[in-house]
């Protein structure tokens, strides 16, 4: 059984930083392609960013271009998203998702965590 765990979400102010966590089990980690989406509430489901198996090609979406940075531990099974320069707008559940797609549509992933809060106070 695959699982997709989330962790490292919180409430900042605006210009502050985090630090997602992504960590999966059931699949070699190393295998698959990995993306960070969001949801506000409200709102659909929005990609993010995106990085291959081996790490060497990252993926941004315009809207987190320049303030988010993916990256991927391959040895400790663990994909991350830096993000800093935080928005009230940037609030929202973050997800992270695996698979044997590629890209930053909902679509193209089969595995999906539950989601870690992001809060962005003004």
């Amino acid at each position: 059984q695959v699982q997709v765990v989330e962790s490292g979400g919180g409430l900042v102010q605006a210009g502050g930083s985090l630090r997602l966590s992504c960590t999966t089990s059931g699949l070699t980690f190393a295998a698959y392609n990995m993306g960070w989406f969001r949801q506000a509430p409200g709102k659909e489901r929005e990609g993010l960013s995106c990085i291959n198996w081996r790490g060497d090609t990252p993926f941004y979406a315009h809207s987190v271009k320049g303030r988010f940075t993916i990256s991927r531990d391959n040895a400790k099974n663990t994909l991350y998203l830096e993000m800093t320069s935080l928005k009230p707008e940037d609030t929202a559940m973050y997800y992270c998702a695996t698979g044997t797609g590629w890209g930053l549509r909902f679509g193209e992933y089969e595995y999906w965590g539950q989601g870690t809060q992001v809060t962005v106070s003004s």
